[in-house]
């Protein structure tokens, strides 16, 4: 494949990806924003969203599912889609209120926090478009999942890390956030390789486990036959 071939098979799955916002938006929706996670399956750490609404004009090339990218990639996008953006928000939920509440009710409340980030900075920017005031997302789009209580329309996309383009970086914000976290934690606990699996349940990080014993970021639910 030439590199004229590549260049237009991205612009193909751009356009792609876009298709479904560029039809809400013909409907009159001024606002779409795509909300995505990071951490579900990690036995230490946070869950983390990130909602983002990107311009009808975005045109970067290369927006995937986070997990489809090298880590390398993932950065330069986050730095693209950041500078790009209409507006980006983050939630975190810890590993004590995931052990509280369980993980899918803490990734949907790091969700609604991402919303509610996202929101607040719509409304410093107030520009999503006419006929919106600029306070809130008017449609969201999530991964596979469903909110309650949500006073906005919204759409749950089975894949829609790799099918929509804003839940696609919604993805790549997510996972950039939540892997600098596990960086950092790195060193406030080291021995597990936090660094490196970012939580997940690699054998370095059992190992760890089994030299150190559990520090204060894993989630105790998670590891009940090690307690």
């Amino acid at each position: 494949m030439t590199k004229q071939e590549r260049l237009e098979r991205q612009r193909q799955r751009l356009a792609d990806m876009k298709r479904r916002e560029d039809e809400l938006r013909s409907q009159g929706y001024s606002c779409v924003a795509g909300v995505d996670e990071v951490g579900r399956g990690p036995l230490a750490g946070p869950v983390v969203a990130a909602a983002v609404v990107l311009p009808e004009d975005f045109d970067v090339l290369g927006i995937d599912d986070s997990k489809k990218l090298s880590e390398k990639r993932r950065q330069e996008l986050y730095a693209l889609i950041d500078e790009r953006c209409v507006a980006w928000g983050v939630g975190t939920v810890d590993h004590e209120t995931i052990d509280e509440i369980n993980i899918l009710q803490a990734t949907k409340l790091a969700m609604k926090k991402a919303l509610a980030d996202l929101s607040e900075k719509l409304a410093g920017a107030g520009a999503c478009g006419v006929g919106h005031d600029g306070k809130a997302p008017d449609y969201v789009i999530f991964d596979a999942m469903e909110i309650e209580d949500l006073d906005v329309p919204q759409e749950s996309v089975i894949k829609g890390d790799s099918k929509i383009l804003a839940v696609a970086a919604a993805s790549i914000m997510a996972k950039v956030t939540r892997d600098g976290m596990m960086v950092r934690y790195a060193d406030e606990y080291p021995g597990y390789g936090f660094e490196k699996n970012k939580g997940y349940g690699t054998k370095e990080h059992y190992e760890g486990i089994s030299e150190h014993g559990i520090c204060s970021i894993h989630r105790r639910t998670f590891l009940k036959k090690l307690l």
